[in-house]
């Protein structure tokens, strides 16, 4: 089972991360340590966003379309906000 999740700044809405992993809390957890991409360093993130896949290779290529779809990511955020 695989995750695609998306992450807001704690300090700034601006801020956003997509990412995908096999294990949510350990990975939210290496972000937020300052372990996870290199993107995510330095700030502390919440999810606001996951949705479950039954294999990486769905998990991929949705986390893909999440990356490039400005419009969908901004409705996300402002369904959270």
């Amino acid at each position: 089972m695989y995750f695609v999740y998306m992450l807001l700044s704690e300090d700034s809405n601006e801020h956003s991360y997509v990412g995908s992993t096999n294990n949510i809390v350990k990975r939210i957890k290496l972000h937020n340590e300052g372990k996870g991409a290199k993107y995510t360093k330095g700030r502390n993130w919440k999810v606001i966003y996951k949705k479950k896949y039954k294999n990486k290779s769905e998990a991929l290529k949705e986390e893909y379309k999440l990356k490039k779809n400005y419009k969908l990511r901004k409705e996300i955020k402002n369904k959270y906000l």
